[in-house]
């Protein structure tokens, strides 16, 4: 249970922790004493809960709770004061537990199992189908949607960038450095550092609308964010893709499937330039097992099909002479002379037009025999 205290006074600062540190499972992730602080660290920061003075210095503990629980609807609030004529008021933000001071250890330690509980039930409540909270679709159209079905409301674009780079990184931890440079690398040094903590900032904010704030983890020069609950349909895909060194009759339709899958490059209506190299390995992993599958639907007279995969290969680059290979096997297995002879013709055209060359000495002679 990761807690945060707020009252602008040291010493009871002092005093909450010392009680709360007694307490097994409570982690004191924060001190702060003005209202300003505590909105910059809750936006830093994975907090489950917060005790709030309601009175702090100029600010109202009030507003301030309810400003924390819109960055953060999971979020348990425990209002702490020496006034007990505020306790209907404080009603209004939801919170925990309101408790008069003088604080004792047992009425802290009652609150915080509650806490406890609530996050267990909450958690318990779920089932098979809510592991994945969200599907992410980035292979062609980058579409991210809760598990109702909604797409996710982005606050910027910057943040939407962040979570796909941050995907990218597969759960890993990814240097604050290597984020400033490769998203923010028309900003200059603090400057830069502004617009990354505003767009994690907003991202928080994004996750914490489906109850997901806490998989985004930062420290002062690193971010993480945890993929457990999200489901990514290019991770799917070469997860999928790595179990087939070879495809026969058992796997065939399973390979078909896979195929399938890849509805386009990653991201790639987004103008990711840190995404290149690991679009071009995706793109080539896609090309090389499709071709394997071409070759294999052919020579098990599953001809059809392979013409329809040949038709996607030779579309993503119709300068590739094995894509126009095989689609023109595909058509001289159909029998049909027309669409073999108008394939090679704008082969042969294309070549000429983009590369000044001819079609391979290997193909004009297949082509030639027909």
């Amino acid at each position: 249970m990761k807690v945060l205290l707020i009252d602008d006074e040291q010493a009871m600062l002092t005093a909450l922790s010392q009680l709360l540190s007694r307490i097994e499972g409570v982690e004191i992730v924060g001190m702060v004493r003005s209202r300003a602080e505590a909105v910059a660290f809750a936006a830093q920061h994975v907090v489950d809960l917060v005790f709030i003075d309601i009175k702090i210095a100029e600010d109202s503990g009030l507003t301030l709770a309810l400003e924390l629980r819109k960055m953060d609807a999971d979020l348990d609030i425990v209002f702490v004061t020496s006034h007990k004529e505020f306790a209907l008021d404080a009603f209004d933000a939801y919170p925990l537990d309101y408790i008069v001071k003088p604080i004792s250890g047992k009425r802290l330690e009652e609150t915080v199992a509650r806490a406890v509980r609530g996050r267990a039930e909450k958690l318990g409540s779920g089932n098979a189908d809510r592991s994945k909270r969200l599907s992410v679709a980035s292979l062609g159209v980058l579409q991210i949607s809760s598990e109702q079905g909604d797409s996710l409301k982005w606050m910027s674009r910057k943040s939407q960038e962040l979570f796909a780079y941050l995907l990218l990184c597969r759960g890993n931890r990814a240097a604050k450095v290597r984020i400033l440079e490769d998203l923010f690398h028309d900003r200059e040094g603090k400057n830069s550092e502004l617009y990354l903590n505003t767009a994690l900032y907003q991202l928080r904010r994004t996750l914490s609308t489906h109850g997901m704030k806490a998989i985004l983890v930062s420290d002062r020069e690193q971010y993480q964010m945890s993929l457990e609950h999200i489901k990514v349909d290019f991770i799917e895909f070469e997860e999928r893709l790595s179990g087939f060194h070879t495809i026969d009759e058992d796997n065939e339709e399973a390979a078909i499937a896979v195929e399938k899958m890849y509805t386009g490059d990653l991201f790639e209506d987004k103008p990711y330039g840190w995404a290149l190299a690991e679009r071009e390995r995706l793109s080539d992993m896609y090309e090389a097992f499709a071709k394997r599958l071409v070759q294999w639907l052919l020579e098990n007279n599953q001809i059809r099909q392979a013409v329809q995969i040949s038709k996607r290969l030779v579309r993503r680059n119709e300068l590739d002479e094995e894509a126009n290979m095989l689609l023109m096997h595909g058509f001289a297995a159909l029998n049909d002379r027309l669409a073999l002879q108008l394939r090679y013709k704008q082969y042969e055209a294309l070549l000429k037009q983009e590369l000044h060359i001819q079609p391979s000495a290997e193909l004009a002679e297949w082509y030639g025999r027909l």
